[in-house]
């Protein structure tokens, strides 16, 4: 049971830090390389609502990885 936390922890953590670097900062960050920044423009949408849904994206995954750190606290103490 343990294993399996710690499995879904990780990814977890893994998810968050690609979240994470694909938001677009003051330089465009790594959003650019996955094509976050211009791929909604192509399709005539505005960049702003990717940045909207993937900070919604971040936010779920970041309470999740709290969540999972709570759990796993709680069970290897």
């Amino acid at each position: 049971m343990i294993a399996l936390l710690v499995v879904i922890h990780v990814i977890l953590c893994v998810m968050l830090v690609a979240l994470v670097l694909m938001h677009s900062g003051k330089d465009s960050g790594l959003s650019g390389a996955f094509g976050v920044g211009g791929g909604a423009s192509a399709y005539g949408g505005s960049s702003a609502i990717v940045e909207k849904n993937l900070t919604r994206i971040t936010v779920v995954v970041a309470v999740l990885f709290f969540l999972m750190t709570y759990v796993l606290g709680r069970a290897l103490a």
